[in-house]
């Protein structure tokens, strides 16, 4: 078992054993989270991607966090919106599953996540909410080694949805 939490701020600065990365499948940066991860952990990152040959969407790779506060970065895909008929939960929510699994394989006790594929990749904020939450809750109620899981969300409406489906998930 461990614990959930949702806090406001910026994934960068979080002092934990592994944040997530919202990366693309070639896992050589981009827009948004993914490219502030890279911005902050340094040029080694980036070298340090390469030969992973990319990661598919739903899957996740691990790499030192180099100049981050976090020992491990893992990297992880997640579904482009594309109205709810295209598996998009069912990956989306192996995004989850798959990141803290690696993590746990890591040694890591505290993993932080930022909100996956709701930025540039258009899935709605409160379903992506519920499907972190159900799938983080799920993983925690099951898992041999105690995590402490943190939703680090950039604004205030994000951490709202969080919160939200945390107090009503089933």
């Amino acid at each position: 078992m461990g614990n959930f939490q949702v806090i406001q701020g910026d994934i960068t600065q979080s002092h934990v054993d592994a944040i997530v990365n919202a990366a693309n499948t070639t896992l050589l940066g981009g827009g948004g989270v993914d490219g502030a991860i890279h911005r902050a952990a340094g040029p080694q990152l980036f070298a340090a991607c390469v030969p992973l040959n990319g990661c598919p969407t739903g899957e996740a790779k691990i790499t030192p966090g180099f100049e981050l506060p976090a020992k491990w970065v893992i990297h992880t895909p997640g579904p482009v919106w594309h109205g709810g008929q295209r598996g998009e939960a069912d990956l989306l929510a192996n995004c989850y599953r798959n990141s803290l699994t690696l993590a746990a394989q890591h040694g890591c006790r505290t993993v932080d996540f930022p909100s996956l594929s709701t930025g540039v990749y258009g899935y709605p904020l409160a379903a992506a909410a519920r499907v972190a939450v159900r799938t983080i809750a799920d993983w925690l109620a099951n898992a041999a080694t105690p995590l402490t899981v943190r939703l680090v969300a950039f604004d205030a409406t994000t951490a709202t949805a969080y919160r939200q489906a945390w107090a009503e998930r089933d």
